[in-house]
């Protein structure tokens, strides 16, 4: 990563396949934009999402998030700064350990595919960049904590985790498994900082990231209050840009 995340307190998830409003200025007072979504994203709209960002924002912070690895591309990977893969503690088998192996045999499998342009992801970018892919891919230890979500139903999350078990996931995060992220995700619906307060004292390397029904700057500062890093704004951004502003905090 070419930039350190415990120096941002607001970031923006920028959804390729939600309506946009026609001016993203107000980008300017984010920190840094996650790209990424499940249901309607694909390679082409992430991409044109990235270049638009690229081109309006050339030293904004850009990170691609995706669901599955046919939403990456070469040029996602070349535009972007650093690709996530969220490891969901509290998901099943498929969505913590399954998907990252096969992600990373197909790394393998493909590292010395030379042809170019016209392979899948992992191949035409191997062919280009080489190991800079691999140094490029960052887990993040990934918590969702609103079982009603279309997240939790996409990792099959059956088990909303108390404050000690968050805690515990924290611990993990950054003493074993060494991500240099966690995430809690409450998906749309803000419950306060009972978690982040839990998780805090755990990390010191790790960023702690809190995304979730952020509409204010009360709420935004009562999350950094508790001991977050940083909080994710999705849907202000999409639905109302006013309110969005709204979040960014004081400091």
């Amino acid at each position: 990563m070419s930039f350190d995340w415990s120096e941002f307190e607001h970031v923006t998830k920028v959804d390729p396949a939600k309506r946009h409003p026609e001016s993203i200025d107000v980008l300017r007072h984010t920190d840094a934009v996650i790209v990424g979504g499940s249901d309607g994203v694909t390679e082409e709209n992430s991409l044109a999402v990235f270049e638009r960002l690229r081109a309006e924002f050339p030293d904004l912070p850009l990170v691609q998030e995706p669901y599955r690895s046919a939403h990456v591309s070469k040029r996602t990977v070349e535009v972007a700064d650093a690709v996530f893969v969220p490891a969901v503690y509290n998901g099943d088998k498929t969505n913590f350990v399954e998907k990252h192996v096969g992600f990373f045999t197909e790394l393998a499998r493909k590292s010395e595919d030379v042809t170019g342009s016209g392979l899948p992801f992992v191949g035409s970018v191997l062919a280009s960049k080489g190991r800079e892919l691999v140094d490029g891919v960052v887990g993040e230890g990934y918590v969702v904590q609103n079982p009603d979500s279309k997240v939790a139903g996409l990792t099959n999350v059956e088990e909303h985790y108390t404050p000690e078990q968050v805690a515990g996931a924290a611990l993990a995060t950054e003493s074993f498994y060494g991500f240099p992220i966690f995430y809690i995700e409450y998906s749309g619906r803000y419950v306060g900082p009972e978690d982040v307060s839990a998780a805090a004292p755990f990390l010191d390397e790790t960023a702690l990231l809190y995304g979730g029904g952020i509409r204010s700057r009360a709420q935004t500062d009562e999350i950094l209050d508790a001991g977050a890093d940083a909080v994710v704004v999705g849907d202000c951004f999409h639905e109302d840009t006013e309110r969005f502003l709204e979040t960014v905090p004081t400091t």
